[in-house]
């Protein structure tokens, strides 16, 4: 009830009338049954976007400390994360990667559609990283047809590292969707998931219009990070050493 609350009547029609986000493909998203929505990650307002152009639900899984922070704060947070589509990582099989897919299968079995950002996190520079093999897997052992999404344009709207940016009008396009029922069977052979995934990537890339960089999103900022600091640290010893200068 809260997740049709916030998309009809408090946050959804806020969203439309100051964004006007604009959307292609919808209609190859079925109308009923289990779909993968696999969709790149420019910024956190994705998830508010890419649900916001389509007529059924779509769910995503959230960090388990979401659900369970106590207090007053934890009990709003967690009827927030639910409302808004997001259920938590089964943590049960004691791994991350492991818990969220069998959140998502058991979303998948009941019929509904799931969002997955491949990539594993939100990109830093507007580029497409390469993508975990855990859609893969997904798609195999789900047998639920995979939807490539690209969301254009909200790294506008929120820029990493900001809450807010500007106003611009979000694209969503969804891609026609993607069989990988040829692989049945072969859901543990690396090499299958591998390939199943990268083409995933491709027709993201090919509908987002984003350079694609063979590298996961992770390690590109790390080293992105890493790279900032030592300019950091040699931007210092230049004015250091001139301070001395001047001193001298």
């Amino acid at each position: 009830m809260l997740y049709w609350f916030l998309k009809r009547i408090a946050l959804g029609p806020f969203l439309r009338l100051i964004f006007r986000p604009q959307v292609e493909g919808a209609a190859n998203v079925p109308a009923e049954g289990p779909a993968i929505l696999a969709s790149n990650h420019l910024s956190y307002a994705d998830w508010l976007f890419m649900p916001l152009t389509l007529p059924r639900r779509v769910t995503f899984v959230a960090k388990a400390e979401y659900f369970t922070t106590p207090g007053v704060k934890g009990w709003f947070q967690k009827k927030f994360f639910a409302g808004s589509g997001q259920v938590p990582i089964d943590r049960s099989s004691g791994n991350a990667a492991e818990g969220a897919l069998a959140s998502a299968k058991q979303i998948l079995a009941q019929g509904d559609l799931f969002g997955i950002y491949p990539e594993g996190t939100r990109s830093h520079d507007g580029k497409l990283y390469r993508g975990k093999t855990g859609v893969a897997r997904l798609a195999l052992e789900s047998r639920a047809p995979v939807i490539p999404v690209a969301v254009v344009g909200t790294d506008v709207v929120a820029p990493p590292g900001k809450k807010f940016g500007s106003i611009t009008r979000p694209m969503v396009r969804f891609g026609e969707p993607l069989d990988f029922s040829r692989y049945e069977g072969m859901e543990n052979d690396r090499y299958i998931l591998r390939s199943i995934t990268d083409e995933i990537m491709y027709e993201i890339m090919r509908l987002s219009g984003q350079e694609y960089v063979d590298m996961y999103a992770a390690r590109a900022k790390d080293e992105a990070k890493k790279a900032e600091d030592e300019t950091r640290r040699l931007e210092r010893e230049a004015a250091a050493q001139a301070e001395a200068k001047r001193a001298s």
